[in-house]
C-alpha cells in the first residue's frame, strides 16, 4: 500500500512540475507518450484485469454491466474535464475557461477519476490473487504522468497565480494514493463485501477501457495510416504482456 501510494503521488506531482518548467511542451510530444501509455493500459486491462474479474465472480453478467457503467461514467466525467485525463491540453469551455466554477469542476472530476484509479490497486487478494500488481501500477503511472502534464497546462488558463496551480496539483497528486488507502480501509470495515469490491474494480476497468480507446481514436482523428503510432502501440502492448508474464 505504502509503495503504491508513494509511486502514484510522485508520478502525478513530477508530471505536473515538468509542465511548469517546460512552458512550451508540444501536444504532439505528449500524444506520442499517450499512445504508448494508452496501449499499455488497454492491454493490461484486457490480459490482467478483465480475465480475473470474470474468473472471480460467478455472475459474469453483473460484471459486464459494471464495466459498461464505468465506461459511460468516464464519458460523463469528460464533460467536466475536457479530456485532460487522456492528454488534452486545451480548454473547451467556449470563452468561459477562466470562470471559477470551471476550474473547480475540472479538479473535482479529475480527483474522482484519480481516486477510483487508486482503489483498483488496493486489494491484491480480491482480483490479483497470485499475480503481481507491478504491471497494473505501471499502466496507471504511464497514464498519470501525461495527464498531470496536461492538467497543469490547462490550469494555467484558469489560474494566473503559480501558488494556486501548485496547490491544485498537490490535491490531484493525493487523489490516487487516497484511493489506495480507502480501498484498504473499507474492506476490513465491512462497508463493501468481497463481491462489492469486485464490482468496484469492474467499474474502474470500464474507466480504463474508455480512456485507452479514446486515446487511440484521438491520436488519429483523420483515421489515416500511421506506422509510427502502430509501432508505439505494439511496443506498449508487448511491454504490458511482458509485465503480466514476468512480474
Amino acid at each position: 500500500m505504502i509503495v503504491n501510494s508513494i509511486v502514484l503521488f510522485f508520478s502525478a506531482l513530477l508530471g505536473g512540475l515538468y509542465a511548469l518548467r517546460v512552458t512550451k511542451t508540444k501536444e504532439s510530444q505528449v500524444k506520442t507518450v499517450l499512445v504508448f501509455a494508452g496501449s499499455f493500459l488497454f492491454s493490461i486491462t484486457v490480459v490482467h484485469i478483465l480475465p480475473e474479474l470474470f474468473e472471480t465472480h460467478k455472475n459474469q453478467f453483473h460484471i459486464g454491466l459494471y464495466i459498461l457503467g464505468g465506461f459511460f461514467f468516464q464519458q460523463i466525467l469528460e464533460y467536466f474535464t475536457s479530456g485532460v485525463e487522456h492528454g488534452h491540453m486545451h480548454v473547451h469551455n467556449h470563452g468561459k475557461a477562466h470562470a471559477p466554477w470551471s476550474g473547480i469542476s475540472l479538479m473535482a472530476a479529475l480527483c474522482v477519476h484519480a481516486f477510483l484509479e487508486g482503489t483498483i490497486l488496493a486489494h491484491p487478494g480480491v482480483i490479483h490473487d497470485g499475480h503481481s500488481q507491478g504491471g497494473l501500477l505501471t499502466g496507471v503511472v504511464l497514464h498519470k504522468v501525461p495527464a498531470a502534464l496536461a492538467l497543469m497546462t490547462v490550469l494555467s488558463c484558469h489560474y494566473e497565480k503559480r501558488q494556486t496551480q501548485l496547490i491544485l496539483l498537490f490535491i490531484f497528486a493525493l487523489a490516487s494514493p487516497l484511493g489506495v488507502v480507502a480501498g484498504h480501509v473499507i474492506s476490513p470495515m465491512g462497508i463493501f463485501s468481497e463481491d462489492g469490491m469486485v464490482m468496484l474494480f469492474a467499474f474502474v476497468a470500464g474507466n480504463f477501457l474508455h480512456i485507452s480507446t479514446t486515446i487511440f481514436i484521438e491520436s488519429s482523428p483523420e483515421h489515416r495510416w500511421n506506422s509510427k503510432k502502430l509501432i508505439i502501440s505494439l511496443l506498449g502492448a508487448a511491454l504490458a504482456i511482458a509485465a503480466e508474464t514476468f512480474y
